[in-house]
């Protein structure tokens, strides 16, 4: 059931009459207010949760927040001040960015960043305020917009901070916004982000920024679509522009720098989309440069997350996870899993990649049982019994390890395995297939329903 949304301007006017009425100080008529909405089951995700201030003019009172304010400047003065305090009051938060866009302020926004895109200073400025007003807003940008901001990138090539802000602003526009990543990739914008990684691959943060705009445009994240293109970009990044080569290199350059190096591992993830992709990360050093990185860094669980998902991406590759094998990627992933044991996330994909090692490789299921990775799963799956993809991924390789070894079903049910993957179907029903195909391989007695027998008749449930 959605919940009741309202405007700014009643949540405003419940505020003041709390001040006028019951004559409650500021801090405690907006509290009352919040508690009062809540109450009633109102989502105030898009409410500035502030007592407006008090204007100078008799301007009218839904426009005496602070963000308005700074907009009401805009529109008289345009001046570089106004256009940072407007940004700085955008990046509160999304409330903020809402109330402005529903007050016009991005043709207002726009317009200053066409008249200043011959200053570097005040483009930099301008661009700053459209990507902070498009943060969780991407249908506010139009086709005018989107020239702008290839237009900028092309001009502004050698100029780190100006290229960093442009991609910032396109990956805000992108994100969970289909039509605007087909136009951006349509215009041009895949190599223009290739190419900044490699001209500035010495500034970390537009590494960063430009990795993560790419990653990007290979999601398929918007509800309105019914088909992206996120394999179509994903191929271009690759084939057309030499994306895995330029991420691989830039990772090279950067192997002091968790924060860079989590963020191209998780592009190059994305990017593994077709067999022969796979292998030529392997070829170009990729996948000895992530195994460097799971040994050295595996005590910082957010880059060790990254690495855990980009060799379960590359690994779809046969040959590519012998080579995982052979370097000692098992028992890698198990430390690492041992090692943060709490972190679901962790736990999640070092069992999707035993999983994915395991598959129709028998071999490689005898090197995760004698190196402790059943148990690393089952341990995993009794710390987070409530993480349902923990349970699943769990699932996957206990079924995989035992589905053409029939000897480790023993072993692995002397861990414990049935009861908790019997607690993983009772409690998610997203478990389900996976769960009954796991023990019905490790031989255990499942209950599978028979959905259709082919006879004449209705589904009987």
């Amino acid at each position: 059931m959605s919940k009741r949304r309202i405007t700014q301007e009643t949540f405003d006017a419940a505020v003041r009459e709390n001040m006028e009425e019951f004559e409650m100080d500021p801090d405690e008529a907006l509290r009352e207010a919040v508690e009062q909405f809540e109450s009633q089951g109102v989502d105030l995700t898009c409410i500035v949760k502030a007592v407006p201030a008090a204007s100078a003019d008799e301007k009218q009172e839904e426009q005496t927040h602070e963000v308005l304010q700074a907009l009401d400047s805009l529109r008289i003065g345009k001046d570089i001040k106004d256009i940072k305090c407007f940004t700085e009051q955008c990046s509160l938060g999304f409330a903020q960015r809402y109330l402005a866009a529903q007050k016009d302020a991005y043709p207002i926004i726009l317009s200053y960043c066409k008249k200043s895109v011959e200053e570097q200073e005040a483009v930099l400025a301008a661009l700053s305020a459209l990507a902070a007003l498009t943060d969780g807003q991407p249908d506010l940008l139009d086709a005018e917009g989107q020239q702008f901001l290839l237009d900028v990138l092309n001009k502004y090539q050698a100029d780190s901070s100006v290229t960093r802000v442009a991609i910032c602003a396109v990956r805000h526009c992108c994100l969970k916004h289909e039509q605007n990543r087909q136009d951006l990739v349509k215009g041009g914008v895949l190599p223009l982000l290739t190419t900044s990684i490699t001209r500035h691959s010495g500034c970390e943060e537009l590494v960063k920024e430009a990795s993560a705009a790419l990653r990007v445009m290979t999601f398929d994240d918007d509800v309105r679509v019914t088909f992206g293109h996120a394999h179509e970009h994903a191929k271009m990044i690759v084939l057309e522009h030499n994306g895995l080569k330029v991420l691989i290199e830039a990772a090279k350059a950067h192997l002091d720098n968790i924060s860079v190096l989590s963020e191209l591992c998780a592009t190059l993830s994305r990017l593994a989309v077709r067999n022969e992709f796979c292998q030529d990360i392997c070829d170009l050093g990729g996948l000895k440069l992530i195994m460097t990185l799971l040994a050295d860094c595996y005590e910082t669980a957010e880059l060790v997350r990254q690495v855990l998902s980009a060799i379960r991406a590359i690994a779809g590759n046969d040959d590519v996870k012998d080579a995982v094998v052979n370097t000692g990627g098992v028992q890698l992933i198990v430390i690492a899993m041992n090692r943060h044991m709490s972190n679901s996330a962790v736990c999640e994909h070092g069992c999707a990649c035993l999983s994915v090692l395991a598959l129709r490789k028998p071999n490689n299921c005898k090197v995760i049982m004698d190196n402790g990775g059943a148990l690393a799963a089952v341990q995993a799956m009794k710390a987070h019994t409530d993480a349902v993809n923990v349970q699943k991924q769990g699932c996957m390789l206990l079924r995989n390890l035992v589905a053409r070894m029939r000897n480790y079903s023993q072993p692995i049910l002397d861990m414990g395995a049935e009861a908790l993957i019997a607690q993983a179907l009772k409690t998610h029903q997203d478990c389900g297939d996976v769960g009954k195909a796991a023990l019905r391989d490790l031989g255990c007695q499942v209950e599978l329903r028979e959905l259709w027998t082919g006879k004449h008749g209705s589904l009987t449930h």
